[in-house]
C-alpha cells in the first residue's frame, strides 16, 4: 500500500490528459485452438526506445484453454472518489479473465518487464459465491473491482442470468453478486457508470450457446441476440430503467460514458442491423427528471462484394457488414473511434456535440473480401477490432482479433495477431504509422490493450473538469 495516493490516479480527465505518456502497453494473446497457454506480452511504445514496437517481456500461464479476452486494473482513478475505503491502492495488478474457462489470473505488472502471476481465482469459486461463469469487462470501482460475465450457471452457462460480481481490490477474494434488483436484464456484456450521479450503464451480447461455437443465424435473424440498455441506481444496485434500442440493432456491445462526470451522455454500438446489415451507434443521455432516453446518431452502411469472395455465412448478402465490435472515446469527450471489423475499417467521428456526430476521419486496414495491407506492406489479419487511446488521445492503438470461433466464421483460415498504431492529427483525422509493428508469437490472436498509467477505457473520473 502506498502512503499517498497513486500518482496515475487523477481527479479530473483534464489531468490525466497531461500526465506522463505510456511507455509500454500491455496485449492478451490467446491460442484460438487451446494448444498452447495464453498470455500477456508487454510491448515497447516508447518511439525514442531502440525497443520501438517489439514485445519486450511476456508471460504465459499455466492452464491451457482460458481464451483471455478483455482484462482491467485492480484500481484506477475512480479510488479518488470521496465515497471510497481505498485511497492509497496502486494500480499495479492486472485482471484478467478468460472467457471461455471462468477463470481469474490476477498479474502483478509493477515492473512490466518482470511481470508474474500474484493470484489465481478458480471458476469454482467464481461460481459457488455468485452463480456466474463467462467473466468478461473488469472495472475498477472506489469499493472493489466489478467483473461482468456473460453465463449463469451449469455446463452452457444458462442456469439462471448473468450479472457482475465484486472482487475485493486488495484480496482479490470474490464477495459476491452486483444485483439486487436486476428488473428484465437477463444478458451481459460490458458496464459503466457515471460515479458523482450514482448510476451505471450495462449492455448486452448473448447467452454462451449464442456465441462461444460462432453465430447463430437463426438467431440473428431472429433477433434473439441482445438489443437493450440499463440504467442502474448503482449504490441501491438495482435496476432503474432498461430502453430497447429496437430488436432489428443486434448485439448492443460497448458501453462509454462521457469521461466528464458533468457530462450526462455517452454511447453504445450496436454490432449490426439485421434488416439492413448496417452498423449503429446511439447516443444515451439523461433528462432532467432522472430518466433516460436514447437516440441512433451514426449509421455505416455495408460494402457491395461479390458472393464468392464472401464466407458462407454472407455469401446470400452479396455485401460485408461493418460490424461494429468496439467504439473507444477520448479524455476531453470530442472524439469516438469505432471499430468496423467486418469492413475493416477504423472511424473517426467529432462527437463535441454527442447528436450530431461528424465523421473527421477514417483509416482501413484487413477487412472481409479486402484485406488491405499495412503501410509497411505487411498483411494486417481480420480487421481493426479492439481500440484503446493514449490519454493525451494523440495515439490510437487497435487489435484484430474479436473471438475465436467468430474469427474463423467470418475471415477463414488462420491470420495471425496484429496491432496497429495511428497519429492523430492536431485538428482531427488520423493516419496509421508505418514504423509500429509487432511481431507476435506463432499461433496466437490478439484482443484487448491496455497501456501504462492508464487509458481512455479504464479510468472513471470523480470531479469536472475546469
Amino acid at each position: 500500500m502506498n502512503l499517498r495516493p497513486d500518482p496515475t490516479f487523477h481527479a479530473t480527465a483534464e489531468l490525466a490528459m497531461n500526465a506522463p505518456v505510456e511507455k509500454v502497453a500491455f496485449n492478451v494473446v490467446f491460442s484460438p485452438d487451446f494448444s498452447q497457454p495464453d498470455g500477456l506480452v508487454v510491448i515497447d511504445v516508447d518511439p525514442k526506445s531502440e525497443s520501438y514496437g517489439e514485445i519486450v517481456h511476456s508471460l504465459f500461464m499455466p492452464n491451457k484453454g482460458d481464451e483471455f479476452h478483455h482484462f482491467g486494473w485492480n484500481a484506477c482513478s475512480s479510488a479518488l472518489s470521496p465515497l471510497t475505503g481505498h485511497a492509497f491502492l496502486e494500480r499495479r495488478y492486472l485482471i484478467i479473465p478468460g472467457i471461455r474457462s471462468s477463470r481469474i489470473y490476477v498479474i502483478d505488472v509493477k515492473n512490466p518487464l518482470e511481470a508474474k502471476i500474484h493470484k489465481i481465482v478458480e471458476p469454482e469459486e467464481i461460481m459457488e459465491k455468485t452463480g456466474y461463469s463467462r467473466p468478461h469487462t473488469v472495472h475498477c470501482g472506489p469499493e472493489g473491482i466489478y467483473v461482468s460475465t456473460l453465463g449463469g450457471g451449469g455446463k452452457d452457462g444458462t442456469d439462471g442470468p448473468p450479472g457482475i460480481f465484486i472482487m475485493d481490490c486488495e484480496t482479490f477474494e470474490v464477495l459476491g453478486r452486483y444485483e439486487m434488483d436486476r428488473g428484465p436484464q437477463d444478458k451481459h456484456y460490458d458496464f459503466w457508470w457515471n460515479l458523482p450521479r450514482d448510476y451505471m450503464i450495462s449492455s448486452e451480447w448473448g447467452l454462451p450457446p449464442q456465441y462461444e461455437n460462432g453465430v447463430v443465424p437463426e438467431d440473428l435473424l431472429g433477433s434473439k441476440y441482445g438489443h437493450s440498455i440499463h440504467f442502474w441506481d448503482l449504490r441501491a444496485r438495482k435496476n432503474i430503467q432498461t430502453i430497447d434500442l429496437g430488436s432489428n440493432y443486434q448485439m448492443a456491445l460497448e458501453i462509454r460514458p462521457a469521461h466528464d462526470p458533468a457530462k450526462e451522455y455517452g454511447f453504445c454500438g450496436a454490432v449490426v442491423d439485421n434488416t439492413t446489415l448496417e452498423g449503429a451507434v446511439f447516443t444515451w443521455w439523461r433528462n432532467d427528471d432522472g430518466t433516460f432516453d436514447a437516440k441512433k446518431t451514426i449509421t455505416i452502411p455495408p460494402r457491395a462484394a461479390d458472393p464468392e469472395d464472401l464466407p458462407e455465412l454472407l455469401k446470400g448478402f452479396s455485401a460485408v457488414p461493418p460490424l461494429i465490435t468496439d467504439i473507444d472515446l477520448s479524455l476531453d469527450d470530442k472524439y469516438l473511434y469505432v471499430a468496423c471489423w467486418g469492413t475493416g475499417e477504423l472511424h473517426q467521428y467529432d462527437v463535441s456535440d454527442p447528436m450530431k456526430p461528424v465523421l473527421s476521419g477514417k483509416i482501413e486496414l484487413g477487412g472481409i473480401a479486402k484485406g488491405t495491407k499495412h503501410p509497411n506492406g505487411k498483411d494486417f489479419g481480420y480487421g481493426p477490432q479492439m481500440v484503446e487511446i493514449s490519454r493525451d488521445g494523440k495515439r490510437v492503438y487497435a487489435s484484430n482479433s474479436l473471438y475465436s470461433t467468430w474469427d474463423d466464421q467470418f475471415y477463414p483460415g488462420e491470420r495471425g495477431a496484429a496491432m496497429m498504431m495511428a497519429d492523430v492529427g492536431e485538428n482531427g483525422g488520423f493516419t496509421v504509422n508505418k514504423d509500429f509493428w509487432v511481431d507476435f508469437p506463432k499461433g496466437y490472436r490478439s484482443h484487448q490493450i491496455r497501456l501504462e498509467g492508464g487509458d481512455c477505457s479504464t479510468d472513471s473520473f470523480c470531479f469536472p473538469s475546469v
